[in-house]
C-alpha cells in the first residue's frame, strides 16, 4: 500500500484525523413544537454552514492513482454552485415546480452542481450512465424531465443512449463541466405514452410479482390524518427525485420534498455527533437516497465529504487506504456489502482495528450482520459506534436507528443476541400491524413507515395526506418495545407460531460459518467455509424452526445452495402446493446502485441487453494461450452429453496438450470429433495457413536439410504505459467479418484488446492495481478473465471490455483462470492461499479450497480424463482437486516454491519448482520421476502432441529444455539468460512445415528452435526484460515486455516470402 499526500487545490490541509477534534456538536436536536428547522431546506442548510466555515474543505476527491488528491473548500463550492444556478434560471423556463436530471459520475464538482440544482429552486435526479438505457429512459419518461445536466465527458454516451430524445446548443459550462439537454419538444407528451408494460417489462426477470408497494390516496388500510394533505404541485417544495430498484416489480418513481429529508439530516448529525472536523464518505451511489444523508450530514455541519469513483469502491485495497490511510474517514454509513467487501483482514487491521480513524459505522440497506461476525471483526480496543439504520426509499431516507451497546461485543456476551431496529427518527411515525390492520403491540406483524410530514410522492400522486403511512411489506416482531427485523413479507412461511424465511437460513448459516463474509442464496453450505458438523447444527436449528422432521434435509445441506434448502423445505412442509409464494430474496431497502456487479440488490429484477448476450450470444472460437494451453468451442454443432467430452459441440481443451487430452487414436474414434477438426481447421484457415499445430493429426516430418533462415520481424506494438509481464491471450473468432483479438494486462492498471493484424486497440479498460494475470477466456466467448494486484477477479466483457462482474479474494491475484469446457466454471488462485471455483454466469463462488500454506502464484491446470484439477502452491505442495467438489484429491510436498504451473496430458502431470527439478506425477499422485537441471525452474513445462508428448522447458541455468515422458533428455539449447516464460510449439505451411518451438530469454531474446533437435532457426531481441511468455498464431508471435509495450512479431523465411511491414 502506498501512501498518497492529502494536498489538493487549495494547498496543504492536515488530515482530519490528526488535527485537535474541537467540541463543537450539531445543535441540540429540537423536539415537537420545538423544531425550528422544519420550515428550512437543504441549500439553506449548506449555506449556512458556508459562512461558518467557508475557508474549511468542504469536498475531496480522490482519483487513487499517481496523482495528489484534489479539494474545495465551502466558499469554491458555493461560489461553483453560484454560476450553475444563474446559468440554469437562464435556459430553464419552468416556473415553480422544476425537476432537472443531473447524468453524471462522482467526482470533485458533485456538490457544486446538486446545490447549484437546488438553488434555481429545482429539484435534481440523479441518472446513472452504467444503468441499463432502458431503464434510464423509463426513469426519464416517467419523471418528466424537460432538462437533464450531463457531464461533458459522457455526453457521447447519453445521446448514444437515448437519441432523439434530447438535444442541446450552445448551453454548456465548460469549467463546471457540464452541457445542458433539453427534451426535444417533438417529445412533450412523451410521459403519456409511456407503456411501463410494454417498454419495461422484457428487462425484467421471470416473474409475476406485483410492485412492492401499491399506494393509492383512497386505499383503506393507509392511515391517515385528517388534517389536509400535502401537493405535489407545491411551488419549491422537492429536493430530490429517484427511483426504487424495481426489485418486487417496476421501478417507482419517488418524488422527496424538503419536509421529508431535513428531519432526517438533523437527527443522525445529532447521533452521529458531527462536527467541523470529521471526514464522511460518499459511499452510497447517487440513485440510492443514503447518498443525500452522506452529503448534507457532512455539508450541513462544516465537515468533509470525501468522494472516489466508482471502480475504486470495488477494489478493497484502495478503498481502504483512501479511506482510513490518506483521508482518515471518521464517519462511514454504507451497506453490510459494502462492508463486507472489505473482507476480513482489512476490517480486522483496518476498518475495526483498535486505531482506526472511523468514529461512526452506520450500517443499512440491507440484514444487519450476524453479531458474532461483527465481534469477530471488531478489534477489543476498538472504540467505533456501530449503528442500524432501516428504511425504505418511499420514505426517503431512513426511519429508524439503533446504536449497538459496546457491551454486546465483550466475549461473553450472549452470542444469539439479536439487533433490533431502534427507535423511530425525527417526524418518523412506526407502525407494526397484523393482516387484520390492527396495531400489534407484542408479536409479529408488518411494518407501516410515515409522519405527518414524512411523505412522498410516488409515480402519478399528485396530492398525498398529511399522516399518510406507507406499507413497507417488511415483517418485525415486537417484543418489550423494541422491533426486530424478520424479512420480506413474501418470503413467510409460519409454522406452529414461528415465522421461517431464506433470510433466516442465511443469516443462521452465517452464524455457524463465523468468518464467512457473505453467503447468498446461491451458495452452498459446505463451499462457504461449512463441514460436516456445522452443517448437523444446521439440519438441528431449521427443525426445531419448523417443529417437525424434515426428512432428506441434511443430505440437501450437504450438497445444495441456500435456495435449493428452502424450497426443500417448503416441499416438505406443503405437499400439495405447487407454488407457495414469490421466492424472492428481498431484505430491507434494497441499493440502487452505479455498477451493476457488486452493489448487490442493484436491478436484480433487470436484465440488461449484455445478460441476453450470456445466454444467446455463444460464439464459436479458438483460444490460444502459454504453454499451448488452446481452447475450442463450436457452437454451430450438435451438443451432446456432458460426460462425453469428445463428442460435444467443442473440443477439448484449454489443456497445455492441445489435443493431448484427446489423443488421435479417441479423435478419430468419434465421428462428431473429426468434424469438429475439420471446423476447425476452416476457421484458421483465416490466418491464411493451411496446416496449425491446433489441430494437426499426421505431422509432416522435419526437414533437416535446409538452409532457409527464419526471419523475425516486428508486425505492430502497443504502447501499455508500464511492464507486461502478463502472457497474451489470442482469440479467433469463427465469422469471417470478426478480427482476431490479442488480451493482456500490464503493470499500468490497463487491460487491452489489440488487433492482431493491424496492432489497434480496440478497447483498454484500467483495473484497480498492477495486472501479472494472464487472461483467459469464458466457454461462451463472451468474457475475458483476469486476476489482479488488488485482490480482485474481473469479468470483463470480451467486446468492450466493460465489467461484467469482479469476484473479491484476500489477496493479491496474479494466477491466471483456466475455464472448465464442460461446465463453464473458472478455476483461478490467489495470494490468499485459496484456490476458487466460480461460476461467472450465476455471479457466484462454487467453492473455495484452502490450500495448506503457501500463496497460489502459478495457474490451475485441468485434465479432464481423470477429471482433476491441480494447484501448485508457494509453499511447495501439488494438489490434485475435485473441480466439482473441491475436494482434495491427493497432495505431494515438494519442499520448495512452486511458481511453475502444472501442465498435464492424458498420461501425467509436470510442474518446475526452484528446487532445479522437473517434477512428473502420475494422476493418482505417484511421483514417476523428477528431471534436473542447474538452476530454479520457473518457466512452466510445455505439453504438445505435435512433438509425440515431448516436454519443454526453460531454467535459470539458461537452457531451454527437451525431454520426453519417461523424464530423459533429448537436447538442451543454451540461450544468454535466463528463461523464465514457458515455451510454445507450433507448426505452420508458411515455414516449411516444421515442427517449431518459440522461447523467451529474460534479457529480451526470441528463440526459434527446431522442436525436433534443438537447433536455431532464427532470433531476434526486444529492447528489453521478458517475463512474458509467447503465443503463436499462423506466422505472428505475440509476447509482452518490460519496455511498455506488447509486440507482435511475423515469422518469414528470407527470401521465400514477401517480407511483412516492419
Amino acid at each position: 500500500m502506498r501512501a498518497r499526500r492529502t494536498t489538493g487545490v487549495g494547498g496543504a490541509s492536515t488530515p482530519p484525523a490528526n488535527r485537535k477534534r474541537e467540541n463543537r456538536l450539531a445543535p441540540p436536536l429540537p423536539q415537537g413544537d420545538e423544531d425550528n428547522t422544519a420550515t428550512m431546506i437543504l441549500q439553506e442548510m449548506v449555506n449556512q454552514a458556508a459562512s461558518l466555515h467557508s475557508d474549511r474543505k468542504a469536498v475531496w476527491f480522490d482519483e487513487c492513482n499517481d496523482k495528489p488528491p484534489n479539494s474545495y473548500t465551502y466558499a469554491t463550492v458555493v461560489k461553483l454552485a453560484m454560476e450553475l444556478t444563474a446559468f440554469l434560471q437562464q435556459h430553464c423556463d419552468e416556473e415553480g415546480k422544476c425537476e432537472i436530471g443531473l447524468y453524471c459520475y462522482p467526482g470533485i464538482n458533485l456538490p457544486s452542481w446538486i446545490l447549484g440544482i437546488l438553488q434555481v429552486p429545482a429539484a435534481y435526479s440523479p441518472i446513472d450512465p452504467d444503468a441499463p438505457p432502458m431503464l434510464s429512459t423509463y426513469v426519464m419518461k416517467k419523471s418528466n424531465l424537460q432538462y437533464v445536466l450531463v457531464e461533458n465527458d459522457k455526453i457521447n454516451k447519453f445521446q448514444m443512449s437515448h437519441v432523439g430524445w434530447f438535444y442541446h446548443s450552445s448551453s454548456t459550462i465548460k469549467h463546471i463541466g457540464l452541457t445542458l439537454f433539453q427534451k426535444n419538444s417533438g417529445n412533450a407528451d412523451l410521459n403519456s405514452q409511456v407503456d411501463m408494460k410494454s417498454n419495461y417489462e422484457p428487462f425484467s426477470a421471470m416473474s409475476n410479482s406485483q410492485p412492492r408497494y401499491t399506494v393509492c390516496t383512497d386505499q383503506t388500510k393507509l392511515k391517515t390524518s385528517k388534517g389536509g394533505s400535502m401537493d405535489v404541485g407545491q411551488k419549491y417544495s422537492l429536493a430530490y427525485i429517484l427511483h426504487t430498484s424495481g426489485t418486487t416489480g417496476i421501478p417507482k418513481i419517488v418524488r422527496v420534498p424538503h419536509k421529508c429529508i431535513v428531519p432526517n439530516i438533523e437527527h443522525l448529525r445529532s447521533l452521529f455527533e458531527i462536527t467541523q472536523d470529521d471526514m464522511l464518505f460518499l459511499a452510497s451511489p447517487l440513485t440510492f437516497d443514503p447518498s443525500v444523508v452522506e452529503l448534507f450530514i457532512a455539508l450541513t455541519s462544516g465537515a468533509s465529504i470525501l468522494i472516489v469513483p466508482n471502480t475504486i469502491k470495488m477494489m478493497p485495497v484502495e478503498l481502504s487506504v483512501a479511506l482510513f490511510h490518506c483521508h482518515h474517514v471518521t464517519v462511514l454509513q454504507a451497506t453490510p456489502t459494502l462492508l463486507r467487501r472489505f473482507g476480513a483482514h482489512i476490517i480486522k487491521s483496518t476498518v475495526l482495528s483498535a486505531n482506526t480513524s472511523l468514529r461512526v459505522l452506520a450500517l443499512g440497506g440491507e440484514a444487519f450482520p450476524v453479531l458474532n461476525l461483527l465481534r469477530n471483526w471488531k478489534h477489543k480496543e476498538n472504540k467505533t459506534s456501530i449503528f442500524n439504520l432501516y428504511g425504505i426509499t418511499e420514505v426517503s431516507s431512513w426511519a429508524t436507528c439503533y446504536k449497538v451497546p459496546e457491551e454486546v461485543f465483550s466475549a461473553d456476551f450472549r452470542a444469539d443476541f439479536p439487533v433490533p431496529l431502534g427507535s423511530p427518527l425525527l417526524g418518523t411515525k412506526v407502525e407494526v400491524r397484523d393482516a387484520n390492520g390492527s396495531a400489534v403491540l407484542e408479536g409479529e406483524g408488518q411494518i407501516f413507515i410515515g409522519g405527518e410530514e414524512r411523505i412522498c410522492f410516488l409515480d402519478d400522486e399528485i396530492t398525498v395526506p398529511l399522516g399518510t403511512m406507507r406499507e413497507t411489506g417488511d415483517f418485525v416482531r415486537v417484543q418489550n418495545s423494541q422491533l426486530f427485523f424478520l424479512g420480506r413479507k413474501d418470503n413467510q412461511i409460519k409454522r406452529h407460531g414461528k415465522r421461517f424465511n431464506i433470510e433466516y437460513l442465511q443469516q443462521s448459516a452465517l452464524g455457524l460459518l463465523g468468518d464467512s463474509t457473505e453467503i447468498s442464496k446461491d451458495a452452498v453450505f459446505l463451499y462457504s467455509g461449512g463441514d460436516s458438523l456445522k452443517a448437523v447444527r444446521f439440519y438441528e436449528e431449521i427443525e426445531i424452526l419448523v417443529g417437525k422432521a424434515v426428512p432428506g434435509l441434511l443430505e440437501i445441506i450437504l450438497s445444495r445452495s441456500i435456495e435449493e434448502i428452502y424450497t426443500h423445505i417448503l416441499k416438505i412442509l406443503f405437499p400439495d402446493k405447487d407454488q407457495l409464494m414469490n421466492n424472492d430474496n428481498v431484505v430491507k431497502r434494497k441499493l440502487v446502485g452505479n455498477s451493476g456487479e457488486e452493489f448487490h440488490g442493484k436491478y436484480i429484477k433487470l436484465k440488461s441487453e449484455r445478460d441476453f448476450e450470456v445466454a444467446s450470444g455463444l460464439n464459436s472460437f479458438i483460444a490460444l494461450s502459454r504453454g499451448n494451453k488452446f481452447f475450442s468451442v463450436d457452437f454451430t454443432g450438435t451438443f451432446m452429453q456432458p460426460n462425453n467430452t469428445v463428442q460435444m459441440g467443442m473440443e477439448l481443451l484449454q489443456q497445455p496438450s492441445f489435443l493431448g487430452l484427446v489423443t488421435p487414436s479417441i479423435m478419430e474414434s468419434h465421428a462428431q470429433g473429426c468434424e469438429l477438426k475439420n471446423r476447425i481447421s476452416a476457421v484458421m484457415n483465416k490466418a491464411n495457413e493451411t496446416g496449425c499445430c491446433c489441430v494437426q493429426q499426421n505431422h509432416a516430418e522435419c526437414s533437416h536439410v535446409t538452409t532457409a533462415e527464419l526471419m523475425l520481424c516486428v508486425r505492430w506494438k502497443s504502447n501499455t504505459r508500464k511492464c507486461v509481464d502478463a502472457s497474451p491471450l489470442i482469440i479467433i473468432q469463427s465469422k469471417e467479418e470478426l478480427s482476431a483479438s490479442v488480451y493482456v494486462g500490464s503493470h499500468s492498471h490497463a487491460m487491452q484488446a489489440i488487433d492482431l493484424d493491424l496492432g489497434e486497440i480496440k478497447w483498454e479498460k484500467n483495473l484497480g492495481d498492477r495486472i501479472e494475470s494472464s487472461a483467459c477466456v469464458s466457454k461462451c466467448g463472451n468474457f475475458i478473465v483476469v486476476g489482479c494486484y488488488n485482490g480482485l477477479v474481473y469479468v470483463l466483457h470480451s467486446s468492450d471490455g466493460e465489467i461484467y462482474w469482479t469476484f473479491v479474494t484476500e489477496d493479491t491475484v496474479k494466477s491466471s483462470a483456466v475455464v472448465d469446457p464442460c461446465n463453464g466454471l473458472v478455476y483461478i488462485g490467489s495470494h490468499d492461499q485459496h484456490v476458487y471455483a466460480l461460476d461467472i454466469y450465476k455471479k457466484a463462488c462454487i467453492w473455495q479450497l484452502h490450500c495448506e500454506g503457501g500463496a497460489v502464484f502459478s495457474s490451475p491446470c485441468l485434465s479432464s480424463f481423470p477429471h482433476h484439477l491441480y494447484v501448485a502452491t508457494l509453499g511447495g505442495l501439488l494438489l490434485a482437486v475435485n473441480p466439482v467438489t473441491g475436494d482434495r484429491i491427493w497432495k505431494s510436498f515438494l519442499g520448495k516454491p512452486l511458481f511453475s504451473s502444472p501442465h498435464c496430458n492424458e498420461k501425467y502431470v509436470c510442474v518446475g519448482c526452484v528446487d532445479g527439478n522437473l517434477y512428473c506425477y502420475s494422476h493418482s499422485g505417484e511421483k514417476v520421476w523428477q528431471f534436473s537441471t542447474n538452476g530454479p525452474v520457473f518457466s512452466s513445462p510445455c505439453i504438445s502432441s505435435l512433438t509425440k508428448q515431448e516436454i519443454f522447458f526453460g531454467s535459470h541455468d539458461c537452457f531451454i529444455y527437451c525431454c520426453n515422458m519417461e523424464g530423459n533428455l533429448l537436447w538442451k539449447f543454451e540461450a544468454t539468460s535466463s528463461v523464465y516464460g514457458t515455451p510454445f510449439v507450433f507448426q505452420s505451411d508458411t515455414l516449411k512445415n516444421k515442427i517449431l518451438l518459440a522461447a523467451v530469454s529474460t534479457d529480451g531474446k526470441v528463440w526459434i528452435l527446431n522442436a525436433k533437435n534443438g537447433t536455431a532457426e532464427g532470433v531476434d531481441k526486444l529492447p528489453g526484460e521478458v517475463f512474458s511468455s509467447p503465443v503463436v498464431w499462423g506466422t505472428k508471435l505475440v509476447v509482452g515486455c518490460r519496455n511498455d509495450y506488447v509486440y507482435c512479431l511475423d515469422l518469414y523465411i528470407a527470401g521465400k516470402k514477401e517480407q511483412p511491414r516492419c
